[in-house]
């Protein structure tokens, strides 16, 4: 496995070789090369390098022009207006780049320079709790991160950090001792069944709560004997745990996501170091006692009233907060995870209070030059008129029900093309599923994480427009013209001239390790989705003007089509399979 170096690289190198020649004393100047509408590519920096120089740029950027020397990657390049450059590179070097791309399994991308180790925080349910659409984002925004990363050579370790503590447990614990049958089943329940033993469970223990004092009393001895370990309560505890996950994994199943057991590590994981990080924060000052809390207290951080607003780390009552286990995840991820980034796909609502706490976790050392914390902060589903996604009684939309109505209009869609392709009825039910998983996960992906979006299941399963089904058309089509190509293989011809519309699906194919790397390093899924749906409309275009199979093409010129082609649908495929999508090979 071998990187390729992008042909924009190549010839930012080439520019450069030709600035540090001609005007050496401009030292290492950049040429700040980008893309262009009127040639490939147009370099800017001789502008900025004029100011600097107090030179004419036009006659400093034909001395440069001057200076480039001949080669088979520059075709033509020109002085364009006060001083760009604009270059056209040769069709025989973008045959060749793409030819080096197909060789390789990892299409020529390379792996990042200096690998860390990325702690993810995503998907964090609550247990005992149904899931609904405010943990679609999570979900799904981090599973893509996983995948980009690990794609990217980063070791990445996942965390799904559960709501698994908390005073709702004496509630829901002293209820179940006193109706023990209520989350009984039979061995094999479905996720459906555990979560509706549950939900009636949850709902049958608020009610005794709200109305029984007595219970109430017992409920909130329990939640004592919870937090002291006693073995009876800890063992029906694990019980609810356990029941939640028969419900989270038959989720992300449906989600066609990976979840694996190690990886769930909730609020309770981090029970035994509460102690020691109040300790740590109060004996090194960064955390003061205030009316009986110990707080962190910020400058910048005030309240409507203009009065600062502190960190509670421990309530005055002896009870830990969110930032108590936050702070200790923070050391547990640093210190035995040996973290160079923790990165918390949580929604933007969180902003305020994970930048104080990443603030209190500097100010104690566990974050510094060597380990950096990012949150993901992602935005709101809303429903088609604009306002937060709710049912039409008002109540939360489940996750579950979103899902199942996604997959049955997206097999509707299927079955109705299906007859044209020759599906079987397996097919249509399996590529119903990621055509439906596929348009919810895209519709997300492809819209910046810290932006609302509208959930609008018509738009997300139609064919036309920026949507995973459009896609997923476009890589079937691309298996369709392989497979009527029968023997005839993709072989690179770099002495053929390309066709306009070769040329730009071309240069868009080599821009896939670049646009990787920036993903990668900003955490913008929606820039792979983006680059992804521009691929499609570039292999739309290059269907319209370039015929790949046909009798009059000669030989050469169908099999460097085919290597187009071909090249495109693997990275169709590796880019949808980067955002957890899948790509069925008919539809």
């Amino acid at each position: 496995m071998a990187s390729v170096p992008s042909l924009a690289s190549t010839v930012q190198q080439r520019l450069a070789d030709a600035l540090a020649a001609a005007l050496p004393e401009a030292g290492s100047a950049d040429p700040m090369l980008r893309r262009s509408d009127r040639a490939d590519f147009q370099a800017n920096g001789i502008l900025a390098l004029a100011k600097k120089l107090k030179g004419n740029p036009r006659e400093l950027a034909t001395k440069v022009l001057d200076a480039i020397a001949a080669n088979d990657v520059l075709k033509d390049i020109e002085v364009s207006g006060p001083g760009f450059l604009n270059v056209t590179i040769t069709d025989r070097a973008i045959v060749q780049t793409l030819a080096a791309r197909a060789a390789d399994d990892r299409l020529g991308v390379p792996t990042t320079a200096e690998p860390g180790t990325t702690v993810i925080d995503y998907a964090q349910p609550n247990v005992a709790k149904e899931m609904h659409v405010g943990h679609l984002r999570s979900a799904v925004i981090g599973d893509a991160m996983v995948r980009i990363l690990e794609f990217a050579g980063e070791r990445v370790v996942r965390r799904h950090h559960i709501g698994d503590w908390g005073t709702q447990f004496g509630m829901l614990i002293q209820y179940l001792i006193e109706h023990p049958h209520e989350l009984d089943h039979k061995d094999g329940a479905s996720g459906e069944e555990a979560m509706s033993n549950l939900n009636r469970l949850y709902k049958a223990a608020r009610a005794l709560f709200d109305s029984d004092e007595e219970f109430k009393a017992r409920s909130r001895d329990r939640v004592v004997a919870l937090q002291s370990g006693d073995a009876e309560t800890l063992a029906l505890w694990q019980k609810f745990v356990d029941e939640s996950k028969i419900y989270f994994y038959s989720v992300f199943d449906k989600l066609d996501m990976e979840i694996r057991d190690p990886d769930v590590v909730g609020e309770s994981g981090y029970n035994d170091m509460l102690d020691e990080t109040c300790r740590i924060l109060e004996e090194s000052g960064v955390a003061v006692r205030s009316e009986g809390a110990l707080c962190v207290f910020f400058d910048d951080v005030k309240g409507p009233d203009g009065n600062p607003v502190p960190l509670i780390v421990k309530k005055s009552n002896g009870g830990y907060g969110y930032a108590a286990t936050d702070l200790s995840a923070i050391r547990d991820r640093v210190q035995n995870l040996d973290a160079s980034t923790l990165l918390y796909v949580v929604d933007a609502r969180q902003s305020l209070h994970f930048k104080m706490v990443f603030e209190t976790a500097r100010r104690a050392g566990w974050l510094g030059d060597k380990v950096k914390a990012v949150q993901l902060a992602f935005g709101t589903v809303l429903g088609k008129d604009g306002k937060p996604f709710k049912t039409r009684e008002g109540e939360t939309v489940r996750l579950v029900d979103l899902l199942d109505e996604a997959i049955d209009r997206a097999t509707a869609v299927v079955r109705e093309k299906a007859g044209k392709v020759g599906l079987s009825e397996q097919e249509i039910v399996d590529n119903g599923r990621y055509v439906g998983i596929g348009a919810v996960k895209y519709a997300d992906l492809s819209t910046s994480a810290v932006r609302d979006y509208k959930f609008d299941l018509d738009q997300m399963v139609s064919l036309n427009g920026d949507t995973s089904v459009y896609l997923q058309y476009a890589y079937a089509r691309i298996q369709s013209i392989k497979r009527k190509a029968g023997e005839t293989r993709p072989v690179a011809h770099p002495e053929l001239e390309l066709a306009p519309a070769e040329r730009a699906l071309g240069l868009h194919l080599d821009q896939f390790g670049e646009v990787l790397a920036e993903v990668a390093s900003s955490y913008e899924p929606h820039k792979l989705a983006a680059y992804l749906y521009q691929l499609a409309s570039h292999l739309t275009t290059f269907y319209d003007q370039c015929q790949v199979l046909s009798d009059e093409n000669p030989a050469e010129l169908v099999e460097n089509r085919l290597l187009l082609v071909d090249l495109t649908g693997r990275t169709l495929h590796q880019g949808m399979a980067l955002l957890g999508i899948r790509t069925p090979e008919r539809l």
